[in-house]
């Protein structure tokens, strides 16, 4: 089985080694190098990285529709293409071109978390179990038919270092999976309920604003969804506040304090914040223009008092 690979980030570099120990690899398509850094200079995504220390060609289009585009696709007659997090739009005439299609690998239990950001918005939402979907591309937005699911729990403790860790253990074992049934002709697909699906849109600074007349559930979901990009944050003395870390606590549920109020200082953790219905205790934090840091260590150099307000 002849395989062209499309993919862009690391998750997808990942995937990549894992087919060519099984798999021919004959051509990578992946995002033209962008500028990088303070210095601004071009930086190969992961997957050209990968892709030309094992020799395989690499194709970076700057469109992917484009006709000159599609004729390059061609002449690699490839048996099929494997699309991990590539960040182009495919248009029906590649979709359509290999024998067995466009299969990709996606980051939620399909037909839920349709989009760009399925395990943010799943740990968000607070799910309990978190999984993938291979599927066969079609021109809607994660809506082709299924060949196979995995699955994983997660616990309140697991931020999205843990889910990424676990999506891509099982995305290497599901992908190979999947193709294999694929040549052997051993895989049903599942057509998708589209009555059920949900989207995971982009995630913005917008995203992750704290909010902190909402649950203290709903505050630690979105700090362990988004602190890998440090998204999650609130503001302090008119200046921005990452929140990185954060777990709920008991004992301040009779609190009168406002939401977004400092309720405690504890020895060694952290400081203790009101939510709508309870309390967060905040154990990492990066203030704005400071690197990241436990909680307690910047309360050793900075000053924050009982009765200071985030918002």
């Amino acid at each position: 089985m002849k395989i062209v690979f499309m993919g862009t980030p690391d998750f997808s570099a990942k995937i990549l080694e894992t087919l060519v120990k099984t798999y021919e690899v004959t051509a990578v398509v992946t995002q033209p190098d962008r500028p990088k850094g303070r210095g601004k200079k071009l930086a190969f995504p992961p997957v050209k990285e990968l892709a030309e220390s094992l020799n395989i060609e690499v194709f970076q289009p700057q469109k992917i529709k484009s006709s000159e585009s599609i004729e390059q696709l061609r002449k690699y007659e490839a048996d099929v293409f494997v699309v991990v997090a590539y960040g182009q739009i495919l248009p029906a005439e590649i979709l359509n071109m290999p024998k067995f299609g466009c299969i990709n690998v996606h980051a939620s239990l399909l037909p839920k978390y349709r989009g760009a950001a399925p395990m943010e918005w799943a740990l968000m939402n607070g799910e309990k179990i978190i999984g993938l979907t291979i599927m066969k591309m079609d021109k809607g937005l994660d809506t082709g038919p299924m060949l196979l699911k995995k699955q994983f729990a997660v616990t309140p403790e697991n931020d999205i270092d843990f889910v990424y860790e676990q999506m891509t253990d099982l995305s290497k074992e599901a992908i190979v999976e999947a193709l294999t049934g694929l040549k052997n002709e051993t895989i049903t697909f599942e057509l998708q309920d589209d009555s059920v699906s949900t989207y995971a849109p982009l995630l913005t600074t917008e995203t992750g604003r704290i909010h902190w007349q909402n649950s203290a559930e709903s505050i630690v979901n979105l700090v362990r969804a988004l602190c890998r990009l440090k998204l999650s944050h609130a503001m302090l003395n008119d200046a921005v506040f990452k929140i990185l870390k954060a777990e709920t606590i008991l004992g301040y549920e009779n609190s009168n304090a406002k939401p977004g109020e400092v309720i405690d200082i504890i020895d060694k953790k952290g400081f203790v914040v009101k939510a709508g219905d309870g309390a967060v205790l905040i154990t990492k934090v990066q203030a704005q223009g400071k690197s990241a840091m436990l909680s307690l260590d910047y309360l050793r150099g900075n000053k924050l008092d009982i009765g200071d307000i985030f918002i």
